[in-house]
């Protein structure tokens, strides 16, 4: 394997950058082309059809912690699972090497994508082998190696996420390199409904013998391991014929940036991160995310524990994701302006009165099943109604905030800006996420049903509660003492930080950018 200059370190692995016809390279204009799929249809679909692979093992990350919540394990073990989820946010660690090393002859990104997706194929077999045994048919599931296999598989994905956002700007031709971050977005929406909605309605045995099938049956019309084997083996003969057939075209001038090398570019990503308007910036982006991490993971879990079927959950999912293709569209005129962030500052205070109704919706569940276990239609209705305008102010933050990191970022070194500044905002929600999960066992408060001095806190109190034959019985249920919490923290967060925001908003562009000359003269 040879290791060269890259010709654009870092600005190629992040779906969010695209190069505009217009754009201004080194002093000269690219001729204003429209844009025409003539002639690139096919590499179109071929960029899908690869985000669409990605989506996969994230749709399957998603699914797993339903499948495991129905296993009765504690929330500390859902933090702990939510680790291999990880990846995702912290790929700027390693995709200058993915943009920098690489084997000429046999292409810059299938280098990387070929082994990669592979790799991908094969830890979905070994998981459909053994599957069964970790997770599907037993009642105390490995937890840590599950953990393990999933953080593997992500790393993996987030992997060839770098290295197709990379190949996609050489893919299509220069007036069509903006198809890129759709087929990114839509090709992971797909992979991830296909990975989650798909395989835990069909999965599930009560939503088959209720909608698809005549004759009930005890299981579902596929199964977790069925499902990994298909998705492994797609993984397997695809790669084998992109391997084959597809070939890589050389990057032309059009595309380069300043030709910075693996070194070269993690001392611009140090220097980013000094500036003073990133510092501060970074505050914001590591901890905005707090006072919504209860209502983002732990509640579709409560909801569950409490008797709603996990399929008819995954179906609130499917509800969303035309929200999720049609949003962007909708507030770009209030995005593209010089100040996005207005619109993420007002939807705070609503994605926070929103969460306090879904934890009341949380706690009456109990009051909406009848004793054959049929849920009221109103329940749905309420539950689908607070859990889109959720989603709605959750995406109306999520455009803003990227629409204000493709303001600030310097164009000289986009991808890197972009990257990093997309890392910050996704560490940012997965760590709330892995604490929000593991505070819930924390502080909750349980005591023995027959001896009001056993607090069930230790195993040894619980397995002595039970031989007692006594019950451990939940008198707070930490989920709404840390909603209550997290809430609260969040409007002092937003009451404090709106200020800094806004100012951050109106500083001049010369603030967020580095010395160029500095890393031209590299």
């Amino acid at each position: 394997m040879k290791k060269v200059k890259p010709r654009k370190a870092m600005a190629l692995e992040d779906k969010l950058v695209n190069i505009s016809p217009k754009r201004k390279k080194h002093g000269t204009h690219i001729p204003n082309v429209i844009p025409s799929t003539i002639g690139d249809r096919l590499n179109i679909a071929i960029l899908l059809f690869l985000y669409t692979l990605q989506g996969v093992p994230l749709g399957l990350s998603a699914a797993i912690p339903i499948i495991m919540q129905k296993k009765h394990i504690t929330y500390k073990e859902q933090a702990q699972f939510s680790f291999s989820t990880w990846p995702f946010s912290l790929k700027l660690l390693w995709a200058p090497i993915v943009d920098s090393i690489f084997w000429v002859k046999f292409g810059r990104r299938k280098t990387w994508l070929v082994p990669v997706q592979y790799l991908i194929g094969f830890f979905l077999l070994f998981l459909g082998m053994n599957i069964n045994d970790w997770l599907v048919k037993t009642d105390d599931p490995n937890t840590t190696f599950l953990t393990l296999m999933f953080f593997c598989l992500n790393f993996l994905a987030a992997t060839q996420d770098i290295a197709v956002d990379g190949w996609a700007l050489t893919m299509l031709r220069k007036e069509n390199v903006g198809y890129a971050s759709t087929c990114n977005s839509i090709g992971q929406t797909i992979g991830a409904f296909l990975g989650y909605v798909v395989f835990v309605t069909l999965e599930s045995a009560t939503f088959c013998n209720k909608w698809i099938r005549f004759t009930e049956s005890t299981e579902g019309i596929i199964t977790l391991q069925g499902f990994l084997y298909f998705w492994g083996y797609v993984f397997m003969i695809s790669t084998t014929l992109v391997a084959i057939f597809k070939h890589e075209k050389k990057q032309s001038s059009h595309q380069e940036d300043l030709d910075l090398n693996l070194y070269q570019t993690y001392r611009l990503l140090g220097d980013i991160m000094k500036l003073p308007s990133v510092k501060s910036l970074s505050i914001i982006l590591l901890t905005a995310k707090i006072g919504f991490s209860p209502i983002d993971v732990v509640s579709s879990l409560k909801i569950i524990d409490k008797g709603i079927p996990k399929d008819d959950i995954a179906l609130i999912g499917l509800l969303s994701i035309p929200l999720q293709i049609i949003l962007p569209v909708l507030i770009t005129k209030y995005t593209a302006g010089p100040k996005p962030m207005n619109v993420y500052l007002k939807s705070i205070p609503y994605r926070l009165m929103i969460g306090i109704l879904i934890t009341i919706i949380v706690y009456f569940t109990p009051y909406f099943i009848d004793q054959d276990g049929k849920v009221s239609v109103f329940y749905y209705i309420l539950v689908m109604g607070l859990f889109l305008l959720h989603q709605l102010t959750m995406y109306s933050m999520f455009v803003a905030v990227m629409a204000f990191f493709a303001r600030i970022s310097d164009p000289l070194f986009g991808g890197t800006n972009m990257t990093l500044l997309n890392t910050l905002t996704n560490l940012g929600g997965a760590w709330a996420n892995t604490a929000a999960l593991w505070m819930t066992d924390s502080l909750t408060f349980k005591q023995c049903s027959n001896n009001a001095d056993n607090l069930c806190f230790l195993e040894t109190d619980i397995n002595t509660c039970q031989k007692s034959n006594g019950k451990c019985e939940i008198t707070i249920d930490g989920f709404y003492l840390e909603t209550a919490l997290c809430t609260i923290f969040g409007i002092f967060w937003y009451k404090y930080f709106s200020k800094t925001i806004r100012h951050l908003q109106s500083k001049d562009l010369k603030q967020w950018h580095v010395d160029s000359k500095k890393h031209s003269q590299f």
